[in-house]
Protein backbone atom coordinates (compact mmCIF):
# COMPACT_ATOMS: atom_id res chain seq x y z
CA UNK A 1 0.00 0.00 0.00
CA UNK A 2 2.80 2.09 1.13
CA UNK A 3 4.46 1.06 -2.25
CA UNK A 4 1.05 2.34 -4.38
CA UNK A 5 0.83 5.81 -2.73
CA UNK A 6 4.49 6.71 -3.14
CA UNK A 7 4.58 6.20 -7.02
CA UNK A 8 0.89 8.20 -7.22
CA UNK A 9 2.59 11.05 -5.24
CA UNK A 10 5.62 10.70 -7.13
CA UNK A 11 3.23 10.52 -10.71
CA UNK A 12 1.19 13.75 -9.53
CA UNK A 13 4.30 15.51 -8.97
CA UNK A 14 6.05 14.85 -12.39
CA UNK A 15 2.87 15.71 -13.87
CA UNK A 16 2.27 19.08 -12.04
CA UNK A 17 6.22 19.94 -13.02
CA UNK A 18 5.96 18.93 -16.46
CA UNK A 19 2.13 20.82 -17.10
CA UNK A 20 3.71 24.20 -14.83
CA UNK A 21 6.25 24.98 -18.04
CA UNK A 22 3.94 25.35 -21.08
CA UNK A 23 2.82 28.73 -20.82
CA UNK A 24 1.74 31.42 -22.79
CA UNK A 25 4.38 34.31 -23.80
CA UNK A 26 7.53 31.74 -22.48
CA UNK A 27 10.38 31.11 -25.36
CA UNK A 28 11.91 27.95 -26.29
CA UNK A 29 16.08 27.68 -27.48
CA UNK A 30 16.78 23.72 -28.50
CA UNK A 31 19.44 22.46 -31.02
CA UNK A 32 23.18 23.10 -30.90
CA UNK A 33 25.20 20.31 -30.70
CA UNK A 34 22.69 17.85 -29.21
CA UNK A 35 20.21 18.06 -31.78
CA UNK A 36 21.69 14.79 -33.03
CA UNK A 37 19.12 14.02 -36.24
CA UNK A 38 19.86 9.85 -37.42
CA UNK A 39 17.57 8.83 -40.30
CA UNK A 40 17.20 6.64 -43.14
CA UNK A 41 16.02 7.72 -46.75
CA UNK A 42 15.48 5.38 -49.77
CA UNK A 43 18.74 7.73 -51.33
CA UNK A 44 21.37 8.79 -48.76
CA UNK A 45 21.03 5.84 -46.21
CA UNK A 46 21.90 6.55 -42.91
CA UNK A 47 23.19 10.77 -42.48
CA UNK A 48 23.97 12.39 -39.44
CA UNK A 49 22.42 16.40 -38.72
CA UNK A 50 22.33 19.11 -36.51
CA UNK A 51 19.50 20.83 -36.06
CA UNK A 52 18.71 24.19 -34.27
CA UNK A 53 15.31 26.16 -32.95
CA UNK A 54 13.64 27.92 -31.60
CA UNK A 55 9.95 28.73 -30.66
CA UNK A 56 6.96 31.00 -29.03
CA UNK A 57 4.28 29.97 -26.91
CA UNK A 58 1.17 31.75 -28.33
CA UNK A 59 -1.12 29.47 -26.00
CA UNK A 60 -0.73 27.59 -22.91
CA UNK A 61 -0.52 24.35 -25.16
CA UNK A 62 0.38 25.86 -28.66
CA UNK A 63 3.87 26.77 -29.94
CA UNK A 64 5.32 28.32 -33.15
CA UNK A 65 8.59 27.48 -34.56
CA UNK A 66 11.19 28.34 -36.41
CA UNK A 67 14.55 25.73 -37.46
CA UNK A 68 17.34 25.51 -39.24
CA UNK A 69 19.68 22.76 -40.44
CA UNK A 70 22.59 20.63 -41.61
CA UNK A 71 22.57 17.27 -43.19
CA UNK A 72 25.66 15.38 -44.00
CA UNK A 73 24.51 12.62 -46.13
CA UNK A 74 25.87 9.06 -45.48
CA UNK A 75 26.16 8.44 -49.24
CA UNK A 76 29.40 10.20 -51.49
CA UNK A 77 27.17 10.82 -54.30
CA UNK A 78 24.38 12.84 -52.61
CA UNK A 79 25.44 16.58 -51.24
CA UNK A 80 24.91 17.56 -48.00
CA UNK A 81 21.69 20.26 -47.43
CA UNK A 82 20.98 23.27 -45.42
CA UNK A 83 17.56 23.31 -44.44
CA UNK A 84 15.42 26.47 -43.31
CA UNK A 85 11.38 25.71 -41.90
CA UNK A 86 8.56 26.80 -39.61
CA UNK A 87 5.88 24.41 -37.94
CA UNK A 88 3.43 24.18 -35.22
CA UNK A 89 3.47 22.27 -31.89
CA UNK A 90 0.86 21.03 -29.58
CA UNK A 91 2.10 20.06 -26.23
CA UNK A 92 -0.23 17.70 -24.13
CA UNK A 93 0.23 19.48 -20.93
CA UNK A 94 -0.39 16.56 -18.65
CA UNK A 95 2.49 14.63 -19.71
CA UNK A 96 5.31 16.44 -21.70
CA UNK A 97 3.91 14.42 -24.87
CA UNK A 98 3.87 17.21 -28.43
CA UNK A 99 3.13 16.67 -31.69
CA UNK A 100 4.28 19.22 -34.40
CA UNK A 101 3.47 19.92 -38.09
CA UNK A 102 6.36 22.24 -40.34
CA UNK A 103 7.24 23.00 -43.82
CA UNK A 104 11.00 22.95 -44.36
CA UNK A 105 12.70 24.35 -47.76
CA UNK A 106 15.71 21.95 -48.37
CA UNK A 107 18.65 23.19 -50.74
CA UNK A 108 22.21 21.84 -52.34
CA UNK A 109 24.64 23.14 -53.65
CA UNK A 110 23.74 22.00 -56.59
CA UNK A 111 20.53 23.71 -57.31
CA UNK A 112 18.01 21.44 -55.92
CA UNK A 113 15.22 22.50 -53.79
CA UNK A 114 12.63 21.02 -52.36
CA UNK A 115 10.08 22.01 -50.02
CA UNK A 116 9.07 19.49 -47.35
CA UNK A 117 5.97 19.20 -45.11
CA UNK A 118 6.39 16.95 -41.89
CA UNK A 119 4.78 15.69 -38.62
CA UNK A 120 6.56 14.77 -35.49
CA UNK A 121 5.66 13.06 -32.58
CA UNK A 122 7.71 13.69 -29.16
CA UNK A 123 8.40 13.51 -25.72
CA UNK A 124 9.78 16.54 -23.32
CA UNK A 125 11.71 15.24 -19.95
CA UNK A 126 12.25 17.91 -17.84
CA UNK A 127 15.53 17.26 -16.41
CA UNK A 128 15.73 20.60 -14.25
CA UNK A 129 12.85 23.34 -13.98
CA UNK A 130 13.29 24.86 -17.51
CA UNK A 131 15.78 22.11 -19.31
CA UNK A 132 14.55 19.31 -21.40
CA UNK A 133 15.57 16.25 -23.63
CA UNK A 134 13.38 15.43 -26.33
CA UNK A 135 13.44 12.17 -28.25
CA UNK A 136 11.23 11.99 -31.18
CA UNK A 137 10.09 10.59 -34.54
CA UNK A 138 9.24 12.36 -37.43
CA UNK A 139 8.65 12.01 -41.19
CA UNK A 140 9.18 14.43 -43.90
CA UNK A 141 7.38 14.07 -47.26
CA UNK A 142 9.31 15.12 -50.07
CA UNK A 143 7.64 17.09 -53.11
CA UNK A 144 10.74 16.46 -56.01
CA UNK A 145 10.40 12.81 -55.11
CA UNK A 146 8.36 10.59 -52.53
CA UNK A 147 10.95 7.46 -52.67
CA UNK A 148 14.29 8.91 -53.03
CA UNK A 149 14.01 12.00 -50.62
CA UNK A 150 10.93 11.54 -48.31
CA UNK A 151 12.44 10.57 -44.79
CA UNK A 152 11.77 9.03 -41.54
CA UNK A 153 13.57 9.12 -38.52
CA UNK A 154 14.69 9.34 -35.17
CA UNK A 155 16.06 12.90 -33.42
CA UNK A 156 17.19 13.28 -29.96
CA UNK A 157 17.86 16.99 -28.80
CA UNK A 158 17.92 19.56 -25.70
CA UNK A 159 15.68 22.21 -25.12
CA UNK A 160 15.55 25.40 -22.67
CA UNK A 161 12.03 26.95 -21.97
CA UNK A 162 12.71 30.40 -21.08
Amino acid sequence: MKKKLGLLIVSLMLTLTASAQFEEEKIYVAGSLTGLDLNYNGNNGFSFGVQAKAGYFFDDAWMMLGQVAYNHSGNETVPDYIAVGAGLRYYIEQNGLYVGVNATLVHTYRNYNDLMPGIELGYAFFVSRTVTIEPSVYYNQSFKSHTKYSTAGFKIGIGIYI
